[in-house]
């Protein structure tokens, strides 16, 4: 299908995934507009705003088909102080609502939202198979993923799709994760963490892209997506596979006190907590995977 024409502008365009998608929707013939408060100007357009009030000129939007909002804080740019939670939530809050004033502001609006969110919406949930109808749980993560949402879904007023893309554990060699763990590993000081019985839900950033890029293309999907590969493993399944790709050994624990000595808050809610979260709703509109099995994946990123 041409997509020749069609414009995504995209917030957080020059972060791991935002790169990414930039490259692969132009690669298909969409052209990308980079929304950011840099001056400096990307290939493919720019459009400044401070996500704090909006966009400088909304009307630069009535030309774009599509948004997708990427933008925030890095939620593991360090130990979880109170300054720093408040930056990360005010990031998403603040960004994602004044992005959606912008859109009100205009009369030709884009057809769709696409708007990252995180399966930290479901806390910790243990061995429960969650889909998209699962209930958000408890914790900072949990209650910032609920509250952004919220922000995202009133451009639904102003006759917007909205899909709300909950990303799971990003693996590529490039950031997030994966990224961090890989010196470890190579070291051969990687492990389990805690129990080791808590799940992880992945999804390698090619994988990852494509789901946004389906998203945008698929009229049909609205609200919650969970944005995971079909096999969710527990973290000493997990550190395993990591191990057999990297040939190196995983034979030093972290103990959870360890980790919470180490992280504070955020090792509870990023390495200790489960969530065994399911794409029921990508595999009811046919979506299929390149690589749903974490070790084809990791030979794959790390390749």
């Amino acid at each position: 299908m041409s997509h020749i024409g069609k414009s995504v502008a995209i917030t957080g365009g020059t972060g791991l995934v935002g790169t990414s998608l930039a490259a692969a929707l132009q690669d298909v013939g969409y052209s990308t507009v980079s929304i950011s408060r840099k001056t400096s100007k990307p290939a493919g357009g720019h459009i400044l705003w401070d996500p704090s009030t909006g966009l400088k000129d909304p009307s630069q939007l009535e030309s774009i088909d599509s948004i997708v909002h990427l933008a925030g804080e890095n939620i593991a740019a360090g130990r979880w102080t109170a300054a720093l939670k408040d930056r990360i939530r005010r990031s998403r809050i603040e960004g994602t609502r004044s992005l959606v004033k912008s859109l009100a502001a205009i009369s030709r609006r884009p057809k769709t939202l696409i708007s990252a969110s995180a399966i930290g919406y479901y806390g910790d949930q243990g061995d429960n198979v969650l889909d998209e109808n699962a209930e958000s749980g408890h914790g900072f993560l949990a209650e910032l993923c609920h509250d952004w949402e919220h922000e995202a879904d009133a451009a639904r007023d102003l006759g917007l799709r909205v899909v709300n893309v909950r990303i799971g554990v990003i693996l590529s060699p490039k950031g997030g994760a994966l990224a961090k763990m890989l010196l470890p590993f190579k070291l051969g000081v990687g492990g389990i963490i805690g129990s080791g019985k808590q799940y992880w839900s992945w999804i390698g950033l090619h994988d990852l892209v494509r789901i946004i890029m389906f998203c945008i293309g698929d009229d049909s999907i609205n609200g919650p997506v969970n944005a995971v590969s079909p096999n969710a493993m527990t973290n000493y399944d997990f550190t395993k596979g990591v191990g057999r790709v990297l040939h190196r050994p995983t034979i030093f624990p972290m103990p959870a006190f360890a980790a919470r000595l180490a992280l504070g808050e955020m090792a509870d809610e990023l390495l200790l907590s489960s969530a065994r979260v399911t794409p029921k709703k990508l595999q009811a509109h046919g979506f299929k995977f390149d690589y749903p099995d974490l070790i084809s994946c990791l030979t794959s990123e790390l390749s």
